[in-house]
């Protein structure tokens, strides 16, 4: 039997996901693809290569697919892969860090299609509130090389040596199934996408198991691919509801409504600038309901309630 399985969610991946597929033929591993109700020929596509390939009815959300894929494996290690990556080296590297003691998550290196590190985003330190304020605000934007945004995107870290680290990416990331079940998998309130990676590497932390980065392990990341199938309003709605969600869990209830009074200010300048460039409110609509869930948020509505 294999010692590892792969997971891959799809949804619209039709364009990337062959090459994925044909990259982890060398593995030897088990590999299932969850599809979640692509309207295009992924599903197609991956049934032609050797993977396991599930497509379901409808969209079930990032984390829910994964915990699906997951409960479909019996491997004991789990890589978690996104369609728009190409595997450039074994995973040989990542399965002998999960195998010491006290591990359950290891992450490889994500490389551009130039061959270059993708710094700032195959490892990441937890955001804290301040950095989450940076990122609404667009300060980052302004002054990528601000304090706050240099630590948040480990700009500080070689990424030619494996260490202990906070936040691999998802995009490429193995974890134990121990880990994995003691954890409570990925929480699928986290939908459709976005934070749930950053959230169960934070629990697992949490549990007392430590999270390494293995640059041995490479792999091409071409970066983009959820957005891409995304219209630009669910693109800031999913994103701007998904980082509430991960405020309101893990940060106090003060630094919560700090992120939640930035994100109403952050809208409603955004909302005024788009409605004086184009005149309309049809584009600039889209932060008037970022701003309403944000400030009901901020008014103390539980989180769970609140609705755009």
């Amino acid at each position: 039997m294999p010692e590892v399985g792969i997971v891959i969610v799809t949804y619209q991946s039709e364009a990337v996901i062959g090459a994925c597929l044909q990259s982890l033929t060398h593995t030897g591993a088990e590999v299932v693809v969850i599809d979640n109700a692509s309207t295009d020929a992924t599903v197609a596509v991956a049934r032609g290569h050797a993977a396991r390939v599930i497509a379901n009815s409808q969209n079930r959300g990032f984390a829910s697919a994964v915990n699906q894929g997951v409960g479909l494996l019996d491997t004991p290690y789990i890589l978690l892969l996104n369609p728009d990556t190409v595997l450039l080296s074994g995973i040989e590297p990542l399965v002998e860090r999960l195998r010491q003691p006290g591990v359950g998550a290891v992450g490889g290196l994500l490389v551009g299609q130039d061959g270059r590190p993708q710094r700032g985003f195959s490892v990441r330190r937890f955001p804290t509130p301040a950095a989450l304020i940076f990122e609404i605000l667009l300060l980052n934007r302004a002054w990528p090389s601000n304090p706050v945004n240099w630590q948040y995107r480990c700009s500080d870290m070689t990424l030619d040596e494996a260490q202990p680290v906070d936040q691999p990416a998802g995009a490429f990331l193995m974890f134990s199934r121990l880990a994995w079940e003691q954890c409570g998998g990925f929480d699928e309130t986290f939908y459709p996408v976005w934070f749930e990676d950053v959230d169960f590497c934070r629990r697992l932390k949490s549990a007392g198991y430590a999270v390494w980065f293995e640059p041995a392990s490479r792999a091409v990341h071409h970066g983009g691919h959820a957005v891409e199938s995304l219209s630009f309003e669910q693109s800031r709605v999913y994103w701007y509801r998904s980082l509430l969600q991960y405020a309101a869990r893990h940060f106090p209830p003060a630094k919560y409504r700090m992120i939640c009074a930035a994100l109403v200010i952050g809208s409603l300048v955004r909302f005024a600038g788009e409605v004086f460039q184009s005149r309309s409110f049809s584009s600039s609509a889209i932060y008037g309901k970022v701003a309403k869930l944000a400030a009901k948020c901020l008014l103390g509505l539980r989180y769970a309630d609140a609705r755009l």
